[in-house]
């Protein structure tokens, strides 16, 4: 991963004021501050429920690798149109993205690896290569890692010393390099490392 992309992960744990991804190396479990020239000595106050709602929204955005606000509001749309609990639905609709099924499979350790993999055509769904990180896997899908993929060093380590709970929705073989996406999750299936609130995400966009 480069150093941009490490320093910007880093960021989000410090502003968004927690371990979001569980990691052993984040900055937030020895320096507790907001980023910038004056986080030291920044007072982290009383929110309004406006404050309370955002924070909410950018947590979740940020767990699954920073989506941008746009494409946000349009899972948050979709999730309202379909049946059933909007925020329940908000975060079905997030582990359906093929980067977070690869994340949570853990073929690659972060989220933003899972991005820059996919990107460079490593990833295919039901035999066909996908390119598109955010591309929507359905129920039955079989995912594989092809096989110059497959001997990447971060794709190597992240498969031998798995440090995350690899989730029940989803059925994975590691000697093979190929998981199957089970079921769309609920939010209690979906182990997030800190408490994500989506009924105050759609609260935000209700406004």
């Amino acid at each position: 991963m480069s150093g941009k992309r490490l320093s910007a992960k880093h960021k989000i744990d410090r502003r968004l004021a927690c371990n979001l991804w569980g990691r052993a190396k984040s900055p937030f479990n020895t320096r507790q501050t907001i980023p910038g020239m004056h986080g030291a000595n920044a007072r982290r106050g009383k929110q309004s429920d406006y404050g309370i709602q955002l924070f909410a929204k950018q947590k979740l955005r940020g767990y699954y690798g920073n989506i941008g606000e746009k494409q946000f509001r349009r899972y948050y749309k979709e999730a309202d149109r379909l049946k059933g609990d909007t925020g329940q639905n908000l975060i079905g609709l997030l582990e359906r993205r093929l980067d977070a099924v690869i994340y949570r499979a853990q073929f690659v350790p972060t989220v933003f690896g899972a991005r820059q993999f996919i990107n460079h055509k490593h990833v295919t769904v039901n035999g066909q290569i996908v390119n598109i990180p955010s591309y929507m896997v359905k129920e039955g899908d079989v995912i594989e890692i092809r096989e110059k993929g497959k001997l990447i060093p971060m794709v190597i380590e992240a498969t031998q010393k798995p440090e995350r709970e690899v989730p029940e929705y989803i059925d994975v073989d590691h000697k093979a390099m190929k998981a199957t996406f089970l079921r769309t999750p609920s939010l209690e299936d979906v182990p997030y490392p800190v408490q994500m609130e989506p009924n105050l995400v759609v609260e935000f966009y209700s406004r």
